[in-house]
């Protein structure tokens, strides 16, 4: 990296053995690159994902290249699996902290990219406002789920108090601060560059932190909203992979060129089937369906819960499409008892498998436009954390949406976690507030009359 911004300052990005840029053809499909981009200097941006260890590159250099990127992008694919179920077993809070991580490295592998193809070492502040921003980002965002959730516990510390009370302006004024250092850093030659990354900088941060954010609400309103919904997307992805690299004959997209009908259509089959059946096992344990709250009375995180329905054993009349093609094979089937989670789990794996994996083609456009392979290499056969993201974040938003619209039902826990907040006084009317409409409408006895 350092040897690459040495070059560039100095206008030499090319080395002695390269062949020069090829010229631009007029009828090529491929785009130009954007206005203050560099060709030659996207060109050292190609990351490869077919980097590996040495003891790997020597186990398999026997094989042909097709081969060998199957049984790389096996092994750590496994190995991925392996530390997700690590994480899970840890808890929320390594999932959070994970997801934290992951978050950061996105944004890393994005910013890196235009850092270098708009030649910006010589731009001031730009890297440290960048992740400036990144910072107040998740102060805001992060904040506001750890009020939301745990407003009590961070009311009991002193310290913490003007923060939870002010959160919102600290912010904004934290933000404020940070677009004041921006216009200060503007120079006369550079506005447009600056602008562009100034831009390229918050779309950034609206596509990975922002969905990152409800990657943790997802969290904290049932682990069984994340796996469920994370499970999907990977199981898609293998499965559209091998169908893709057994069966794959028809292409699907210009803008993935190894992507097939076959495969797209195979693991969206698979998807539906393997969904159900996480599904299924999962709503089994409160662990993975309670909302996860702070219990005050005994000063501790919990994972109990009453049951939403969605969670509840339910019997469900059958269509009478179904009732008519079971009766055919002499099975009298005219309701079944299912768990409701499971019908939505449809819904999430239908998306997952048709609509998610255009998060995968709009990165694929991406990386086109800049004429590069992957986000990185950080996981060899996949590339950066990134491509193996792009489908995550637009599956983690549409879960929060659905959830959001057709499940989520009134919470009495986080309700008192708001009116934990209040002061006495408040406390004391709202209960005289409550137990006079209660009265009212017959639910309590009045005291007075004791009727």
């Amino acid at each position: 990296m350092s040897e690459l911004r040495h070059r560039v300052k100095d206008g030499d990005v090319s080395s002695s053995d390269e062949k020069p840029p090829p010229q631009s053809n007029p009828e090529s499909e491929d785009d130009e690159l954007p206005p203050g981009a560099d060709l030659s200097t996207t060109r050292q941006l190609s990351q490869s994902s077919d980097k590996t260890t040495e003891a790997l590159d020597s186990a398999l250099k026997s094989l042909n290249p097709r081969w060998r990127n199957w049984i790389i992008r096996g092994i750590f694919s496994w190995a991925m699996i392996f530390f997700f179920f690590l994480i899970i077993y840890l808890g929320p809070l390594a999932l959070v902290i994970v997801t934290l991580m992951v978050q950061i490295k996105c944004f890393h592998e994005i910013i890196t990219i235009g850092y270098i193809v708009y030649k910006s070492f010589n731009l001031p502040w730009f890297r440290m406002l960048s992740w400036y921003f990144l910072f107040t980002s998740n102060y805001f965002f992060y904040g506001e789920s750890l009020i939301q959730y745990f407003g009590v516990l961070l009311q009991r510390t002193e310290f913490l108090r003007p923060l939870v009370s002010y959160h919102r302006f600290i912010s904004f004024s934290l933000y404020v601060a940070g677009f004041v250092g921006f216009v200060v850093s503007l120079k006369k030659k550079h506005y447009l560059k600056q602008f562009t990354l100034f831009g390229w900088t918050h779309v950034t941060l609206l596509i990975v932190v922002t969905q990152s954010h409800l990657i943790i609400q997802n969290v904290f309103e049932g682990l069984i909203w994340l796996l469920v919904p994370v499970s999907m997307i990977i199981c898609n992805d293998i499965m559209a992979y091998m169908f893709g690299f057994f069966f794959g004959k028809t292409p699907l997209i210009k803008l993935s060129p190894k992507k097939t009908w076959e495969g797209f259509i195979g693991g969206a089959l698979s998807t539906v089937v393997f969904g159900l059946a996480l599904s299924y096992f999962l709503v089994q344990f409160d662990y993975f369906v309670c909302p996860i709250s702070y219990d005050d009375v005994n000063n501790k995180i919990s994972y109990e819960c009453e049951r939403h329905p969605v969670f509840i054993l339910t019997e469900v009349n059958l269509p009478t499409v179904a009732q008519k093609i079971f009766s055919v094979f002499g099975i009298p089937w005219k309701t079944i008892t299912l768990y409701p989670f499971m019908l939505h789990s449809i819904s999430m794996s239908l998306f997952a498998s048709v609509i998610g994996p255009f998060g995968g083609f709009f990165a694929s456009g991406f990386k086109r436009a800049f004429k590069i392979k992957d986000f990185g290499d950080t996981i060899p056969g996949h590339g950066g954390i990134m491509d193996r993201f792009d489908c995550q974040f637009l599956m983690a938003t549409f879960v929060h949406v659905y959830y959001t619209s057709f499940i989520r039902a009134p919470n009495p826990q986080k309700i008192l976690q708001s009116i934990w907040l209040l002061t006495t006084e408040e406390q004391i009317q709202i209960y005289n507030t409550l137990r006079e409409k209660l009265t009212l409408r017959g639910l309590i006895l009045d005291r007075a009359t004791n009727t």
